[in-house]
């Protein structure tokens, strides 16, 4: 019975990934300037790139520690938003509700960005790869300014959103420790750059997704269950009426790649029939929350 009991902790042992020692960003130790006074009053903070003022908003935990490295966590919003609705909470929750699940020693800072204009509203349309450079320069300047450890960035989003992390994770995979994609699609943002990098991937999708179909969010995690060294595996849909099905893969130990197909249509926050809460926030943070 022990042996059993000592051989299943060692099998989940060498399937987590590996804890890495944390790399303090150049900010810690020093006193932010970052913090963002209010959420309500935009535009937040600017930066300028590419000769275009962009904006952004940044949340530091309520007793942040400038020697502590935190995760970073950027927070991408959907066409038509902007980094105050996804501070704030308008219409979606703040930060796709990961603050309020927070509970462990590492802690997170979250950046809202805000996108450019386009045919379709404000979002993540990436010319040229202005998007991408946005962020590479948001890094740059974060972590200057307050303590990260460089090992724990991620990048979540919803539909625009969720595009722009796919773009982020093909274009910086060595930069980023996962992503959580949710109902994206692969080429609202451009095409993706580079593409071949592992990428720890979360994903979710519903299967009556009217906005995005379900078909280009299949591409994209197949993308990376290549990129990821992922083993085949049938990942289940759920039929009308029934509960959402998750699918974790087999892949490299570095690198879990998750994909849940819920019955709904575009979502950032679906339910399960009779639920009262969404799942999303919960599978989000937990696979955010595994690398430490």
């Amino acid at each position: 019975m022990l042996a059993s009991i000592l051989t299943g902790a060692l099998l989940l042992l060498s399937a987590a990934p590996a804890i890495l020692a944390a790399k303090p960003s150049p900010g810690c130790g020093k006193a932010p300037k970052l913090i963002t006074s209010s959420a309500s009053t935009p535009p937040g903070l600017t930066i300028q790139v590419n000769n275009k003022n962009r904006q952004y908003f940044v949340k530091l935990p309520a007793n942040y520690d400038n020697t502590h490295p935190y995760r970073l966590i950027f927070a991408m919003h959907p066409v038509g938003g902007s980094g105050q609705q996804i501070a704030t909470g308008s219409g979606i929750s703040a930060y796709y509700g990961l603050p309020n699940l927070i509970n462990d020693t590492v802690g997170a800072i979250y950046v809202a960005p805000t996108g450019l204009s386009g045919a379709l509203g404000v979002g993540w349309w990436n010319n040229g790869g202005e998007d991408v450079s946005f962020v590479k320069s948001l890094i740059q300047t974060i972590e200057n300014d307050v303590c990260i450890d460089q090992n724990l960035r991620f990048s979540t989003g919803f539909s625009h959103g969720a595009a722009m992390s796919f773009i982020l994770a093909c274009a910086l995979g060595k930069d980023l420790r996962a992503v959580a994609v949710l109902s994206g699609s692969p080429q609202i943002s451009g095409t993706c750059p580079g593409g071949t990098e592992p990428v720890a991937w979360y994903q979710q999708h519903g299967t009556r997704d009217q906005v995005l179909p379900i078909a280009g969010a299949r591409q994209m995690r197949d993308r990376f269950l290549k990129n990821n060294g992922c083993a085949a595996k049938e990942a289940k849909e759920p039929a009308r009426g029934q509960a959402h099905i998750k699918t974790v893969y087999e892949c490299q130990k570095e690198y879990p790649t998750t994909f849940v197909a819920f019955d709904g249509d575009h979502t950032p926050s679906p339910k399960d029939p009779g639920a009262a809460k969404t799942f999303s926030d919960t599978y989000t943070w937990e696979f955010f929350s595994q690398f430490t």
